[in-house]
């Protein structure tokens, strides 16, 4: 019982601490975010398992940890406004080739993170010729270029 509900805890600690950091950290991984993410990662192996290095735990722990994302699914499939507290809603960053400086810093996002977006996806240059940039849910840019 004790190695379900450390991963019950662990998994709740992850989801808010992912939760603050934004989705910005979805948009970007840096070497630092790399290293930073295998830091958690051992951190969350040890919390988990703690001194139970058996098959059994980590199986017990791998179960727990799909059951409780799958609970979350069902939550957010079922519950109004549970999947937009959790995953947060799409946030328009550019508008009719303008840009939305507010929600853009509180999204953490740069002009240039747009721009490389624009590029990417869309192979616009220019800021004008965006009609819309969009902060979506899982951290990606979509861009919607003018007609």
């Amino acid at each position: 019982m004790d190695m379900i509900l450390r991963a019950v805890v662990i998994y709740l600690v992850l989801v808010l601490v992912f939760k603050i950091a934004g989705r910005r950290a979805l948009l970007q991984m840096t070497s630092f975010d790399l290293i930073l993410l295998l830091i958690i990662s051992e951190a969350t192996q040890q919390a988990l398992l703690g001194s139970d290095f058996s098959v059994t735990g980590s199986v017990l722990s791998i179960v727990t940890l799909i059951v409780m994302d799958m609970l979350f699914g069902k939550i957010k499939k079922y519950l109004p406004g549970a999947e937009e507290m959790i995953d947060g809603s799409p946030v328009i960053l550019v508008e009719h080739g303008v840009l939305m400086r507010e929600k853009m810093r509180m999204a953490d996002i740069s002009e240039d993170d747009i721009m490389v977006s624009a590029r990417n996806n869309q192979g616009l240059t220019a800021l004008s010729q965006i009609k819309f940039a969009i902060l979506e849910s899982n951290g990606h840019i979509s861009i919607i270029a003018q007609q």
